[in-house]
C-alpha cells in the first residue's frame, strides 16, 4: 500500500480513498466521518496529518458523501449498504484487520462495522459517537441548543416545547429555527475553532445532501444498535468532550456501559470535536491506546 488518493469501487460506486503514512507499516487506522452525509475535508487538513506522522491512516468517504459518487437511488443509504461498502474497501486494502476511528456518526458506524465484521476489525476509537435511534440524543440536542441560544431564540424553543408535539417534530423544528452561530456554540466550546471549521467547510466546496440522514431516520434497524452493543468484543476508546451537547457524555456513557471492553476518556476543554479543540491531546490519547496493541503482541 502506498500513500495517495484512489478511486475504489465498492458495490459499483466509486469511493474516494486516501492513504497517508503507509511507510510506517502499522495496522491501518481507517477514519470514518460523521454527518450522516459529511466528509473528511476538515479532519484531513487538521488532525489527520498528526496521526499519520506515526501510523498508516486510511480515509474513505461514504457513498454519496464528499468526493465519493452518488448511489443509483436516493434511498440507497441503509446501514447494511454502508457495511457492505466498507467490506469491499477493506478487501482492497489487503489487510487481515484494520483499526477504526469514527467521529460523531462515524463512531456509530464503527460500532455497526465491529458488530457485523468482528474478524475484520481490531481496535475502536469512538469520538463523540452517536446513537441516532435513541430519542434521548434528540432531547440532549434540544437542551443543548437552549443552553447556548440567545434569549429570543431560547424563548422560541421554549414555546415550541410546550406545544406538546413529538420529540422528533420538536427536534426538527428546533434545527429549522437556530442560526449557524447557535449551531457553532452547540458544537464547539472554542469559537475560534468553530470559525476554523466553517472556513475549511467553505473551502472544501463539499456539501451534505441530507439524503443519508433521511434514510437512516426513517428506516430503523431490525434490532437497535443499543441492544447489540453488549455483543461487540473489540477494545474501544470512547472520547467525549464534557461540553458536547450534540451527542455528549450521556450517549458516550450509554455506549461505554454496554460494551464489553471500553474506556471512556473525557476531554475537559472540548465540545463535539475534541480532535479540533484539543488536537495534541487527542492524537496522543489515540496513539497511546493503539500502541497498547503492539505492546500486547510483543
Amino acid at each position: 500500500m502506498r500513500d495517495g488518493i484512489y478511486e475504489v469501487e465498492a458495490n459499483s460506486i466509486k469511493h474516494w480513498v486516501k492513504v497517508e503514512g503507509a511507510q510506517h507499516g502499522t495496522t491501518p487506522l481507517v477514519i470514518l466521518h460523521g454527518g450522516p452525509g459529511g466528509n473528511h475535508y476538515t479532519f484531513e487538513h487538521t488532525t489527520g496529518p498528526l496521526l499519520s506522522n506515526t501510523r498508516t491512516v486510511v480515509y474513505y468517504e461514504q457513498r454519496g458523501c464528499g468526493r465519493s459518487a452518488m448511489p443509483p437511488s436516493d434511498t440507497d443509504y441503509r446501514i447494511e449498504q454502508l457495511v457492505s461498502d466498507f467490506y469491499s474497501i477493506k478487501k482492497w486494502l489487503r489487510y487481515e484487520k484494520v483499526d477504526l476511528l469514527g467521529y460523531s456518526f462515524g463512531g456509530e458506524l464503527a460500532l455497526e462495522l465491529a458488530y457485523s465484521l468482528p474478524k475484520e476489525i481490531g481496535k475502536l476509537v469512538l469520538s463523540g459517537p452517536s446513537l441516532l435511534e435513541l430519542k434521548a440524543g434528540k432531547l440532549l440536542q434540544i437542551a443543548g441548543f437552549m443552553s447556548v441560544a440567545d434569549i429570543p431564540t431560547l424563548k422560541k424553543i421554549d414555546e415550541l416545547a410546550i406545544q406538546g408535539c413529538s420529540v422528533l417534530d420538536l427536534y426538527e423544528q428546533v434545527w429549522n429555527l437556530v442560526d449557524y452561530q447557535t449551531v457553532d456554540r452547540l458544537l464547539f466550546q472554542n469559537q475560534e475553532k468553530a470559525r476554523l471549521n466553517r472556513s475549511l467547510w467553505e473551502e472544501s466546496k463539499l456539501r451534505n445532501t441530507g439524503l443519508m440522514m433521511e434514510v437512516l431516520k426513517n428506516e430503523p434497524r431490525k434490532v437497535p444498535l443499543v441492544d447489540r452493543l453488549c455483543q461487540i468484543k473489540q477494545e474501544a476508546l470512547i472520547i467525549a468532550g464534557i461540553h458536547d451537547f450534540n451527542t455528549g457524555i450521556p450517549i458516550s456513557k450509554i455506549i461505554h456501559q454496554h460494551l464489553q471492553n471500553s474506556r471512556l476518556q473525557p476531554f475537559l476543554q472540548s465540545a463535539h470535536f475534541p480532535d479540533l479543540e484539543e488536537p495534541e491531546k487527542f492524537v496522543q490519547t489515540v496513539q497511546d491506546f493503539l500502541n497498547q496493541e503492539v505492546l500486547s503482541e510483543a
